[in-house]
C-alpha cells in the first residue's frame, strides 16, 4: 500500500469519542488509530501540570527562604533544565506505537524494561497523591470560609476519597477523555490563574526579601540549588509518561515537533509555577499554604479557587495514574488496563490518607520529587543515548514478546535483560542517593561534599552517561538489535536474534490484552 493510500486510510478513521472506553493496553497502536499531533501533546502536558500541584512545587523556593526575584530566577531554571532533559523522551511513542517503559526494552531488555515501570508508579503515587492532597485541601479551605463548614480529617478524607474515585473514572475511560479534560484545563486554568495578578494587586510585593538568614540550608546558593532541582522534579516526572501520549501521534512526524511540543508543554507550566512563587510571598511564615491562601484571597477569587483545584486535581491524577495503570497491566497480565488502573488508584488513595493525615506534606513532597529526579533522570539518560545509537530505529513485534508471555527477538540480549543499561543506571542512581540534599528526609552522606550543594543530578547523569558509553565499547551489542543502516558511533558484534517462542513460565491467560498484526520495525 502506497504512503498516499495508507494517509487517506488514516483520515477516514474515525476518532473515538472521549465517552469511550480505551480498549487499548500496551500493545502496538495500529497506524490507523494514531489519530493524534504534536499539538495533542503539547496539552497533555501543560493541562496536567497547569494545577495546583505545580503550583505547590512553585512554593518551596519561597518557603525555602529565596526571595522574590532569586525565586524566580529557580524556577526558570529548573523548568528550563527539566524540559531539555525531558524532550527526546517524547520521541520513543511515534517510533514504537507503546509507552516508554515498554519502549525501554530496546535498551533495557524486554525484562529489564521493568525498571521503566517501577519509575512510573513511583511518579504516579506521588504526583496522583499530591494533586489529590492539595486539592483537596483547597476545596476544604474554600469551604471554611464560605460556609463556615469546620475543618476535620474526616471532612477532608471525604473530598479525597470524591477527588480520587473521579480520576479513576476518568483513567477508565482513557486517553480521548483525557485529552477532553486538558482541553477544558489549558483553557480555563490559565484563565483562573491569570485573573490571581487581579485578585492579589493590592496585596503584593515586588520586593519580597526575607533576608540572608532565612536560607532553608544556611546559604544561597544550597539553597537555590535545591530549590531549582523541586521545580526541574515537575518535567521530570513526565519521562515516564510522555510516550502513553506521544504513541497515538502518527510515526514520521517529524522530530522537530515533537521536541517543540515537549519543550513548550514545559516552558508553559512557568503559568502555575509562577503564581505559586507569587501567592507564596503572601503567605510566607503560614503552616498551610493553600488554606492560608484562600483566606487572605477576594471572596470572589476564593470562589474560584475552588473550580481551579477541582479542575487542576482532576488533570494531574489523570495524567499520572493513566500511564502507570496502563503499564501495571503488562507487569501483571492477568489484569487489563481497567483492573490495573483501579488496583493503582486504590494503593494511591490509601497513601494519600496515611500520608497526608499522618505525616508532613511538604517532606514527604521534597522526598518523593528528590526520588523521582534521582532515579528517573539517569534512565532518561541512558534511552536518550540509545536513541542516538540505534538511529531512532525500534521493532515493534520484538518489544512486545514479554508483554505476550513469549521469549527471544532482537531485545531479548540475556534472558531478557540489557545488563549494559542496567550496570549504568544502578551506580548512577545510588551515588544520587549518596550525594542528595533533600532535607529532612532525604539527606546522603555526602550532601556537604560542596559546601551543601546538591550534586545528585550531576552526578546521576555523568556517572548514567560515561558508564552506559564505556559499555556499548566494551560490550558491543550484537549487530541484530540496531536497523539495517547499522549503529551511530558504537561498535557491534555478530550475532543472531533468538526465535521468538512461547515461554512456558508465562500465564496462558493474557485477559482484556487487544492484539494486532505485527507492525514493520520502524526507522
Amino acid at each position: 500500500m502506497s504512503g498516499s493510500e495508507m494517509a487517506g486510510l488514516a483520515a477516514d478513521v474515525r476518532r473515538p469519542r472521549a465517552t469511550e472506553v480505551e480498549q487499548h493496553g500496551i500493545d502496538t497502536i495500529p497506524d490507523a488509530e494514531r489519530t493524534s499531533g504534536p499539538f495533542d501533546l503539547f496539552r497533555i502536558q501543560f493541562g496536567g501540570a497547569n494545577t495546583f500541584a505545580t503550583v505547590i512545587l512553585g512554593t518551596f523556593p519561597v518557603l525555602l527562604g529565596l526571595s522574590l526575584v532569586q525565586a524566580v530566577l529557580a524556577t526558570i531554571l529548573g523548568v528550563v533544565v527539566g524540559a531539555l532533559i525531558l524532550m527526546p523522551m517524547g520521541l520513543f511513542g511515534p517510533r514504537t506505537g507503546t509507552n516508554n517503559a515498554v519502549s525501554s526494552g530496546a535498551h533495557f531488555g524486554v525484562r529489564g524494561r521493568v525498571l521503566g515501570s517501577f519509575l512510573s508508579l513511583l511518579t504516579a503515587i506521588a504526583f496522583y497523591s499530591i494533586s489529590v492532597w492539595v486539592s483537596g485541601d483547597a476545596i476544604v479551605g474554600a469551604a471554611t470560609r464560605l460556609f463556615g463548614v469546620g475543618d476535620s480529617d474526616l471532612l477532608r478524607g471525604i473530598i479525597y476519597a470524591v477527588l480520587g474515585a473521579l480520576v479513576i473514572v476518568v483513567v477508565i475511560y482513557g486517553y480521548q477523555f483525557m485529552l477532553l479534560v486538558n482541553k477544558v484545563v489549558v483553557l480555563a486554568n490559565t484563565v483562573l490563574m491569570l485573573l490571581g495578578i487581579v485578585a492579589y494587586a493590592s496585596a503584593f510585593d515586588f520586593g519580597y526579601d526575607p533576608g540572608p538568614d532565612a536560607y532553608a540550608l544556611g546559604g544561597f546558593w544550597p539553597t537555590f540549588i535545591l530549590s531549582a532541582l523541586i521545580v526541574m522534579g515537575n518535567p521530570i516526572s513526565f519521562g515516564a509518561f510522555l510516550g502513553d501520549w506521544s504513541r497515538y501521534i502518527p510515526n514520521g512526524t517529524p522530530t522537530s515537533k515533537l521536541l517543540g511540543a515537549t519543550f513548550l508543554g514545559q516552558l508553559a507550566t512557568l503559568v502555575p509555577f509562577l503564581f505559586g512563587v507569587g501567592t507564596a510571598t503572601l503567605v510566607a511564615g503560614e503552616a498551610d499554604y493553600v488554606v492560608a491562601l484562600i483566606q487572605v484571597s477576594p471572596l470572589w477569587y476564593a470562589v474560584l479557587l475552588i473550580v481551579v483545584a477541582f479542575l487542576g486535581g482532576m488533570s494531574t491524577g489523570v495524567t499520572s495514574l493513566y500511564g502507570t495503570g496502563l503499564d501495571f497491566s503488562s507487569v501483571f497480565p492477568r489484569l487489563n488496563r481497567v483492573q490495573a488502573s483501579l488496583f493503582i488508584g486504590a494503593l494511591a488513595f490509601v497513601f494519600i490518607l496515611v500520608g497526608r493525615l499522618a505525616f508532613d506534606l511538604l517532606a514527604s513532597v521534597n522526598a518523593f520529587i528528590g526520588l523521582i529526579i534521582i532515579c528517573t533522570t539517569p534512565w532518561m539518560i541512558i534511552m536518550t543515548i540509545g536513541y542516538v545509537v540505534r538511529r531512532g530505529y525500534y521493532s515493534p513485534p520484538d518489544l512486545q514478546v514479554f508483554n505476550q508471555g513469549r521469549t527471544g527477538g532482537r531485545y531479548w540480549f540475556s534472558e531478557g535483560v540489557n545488563w549494559r543499561g542496567m550496570v549504568a543506571w544502578i551506580p548512577a542512581a545510588i551515588a544520587g542517593v549518596l550525594f542528595a540534599n533533600y532535607p529532612p528526609l532525604i539527606t546522603g552522606p555526602f550532601a556537604n561534599a560542596a559546601g551543601g550543594i546538591d550534586l545528585s543530578l550531576l552526578v546521576s547523569i555523568g556517572l548514567a552517561a560515561v558508564i552506559y558509553l564505556v559499555m556499548l565499547f566494551a560490550f558491543p551489542e550484537p549487530r541484530h538489535a540496531f536497523g539495517p543502516e547499522g549503529p551511530r558511533g558504537v561498535p557491534v558484534r555478530d550475532g543472531e536474534a533468538p526465535a521468538v517462542v512461547d515461554d512456558p513460565r508465562a500465564s496462558v491467560h493474557r485477559a482484556g490484552r487487544r492484539t494486532h498484526a505485527p507492525s514493520e520495525p520502524v526507522a
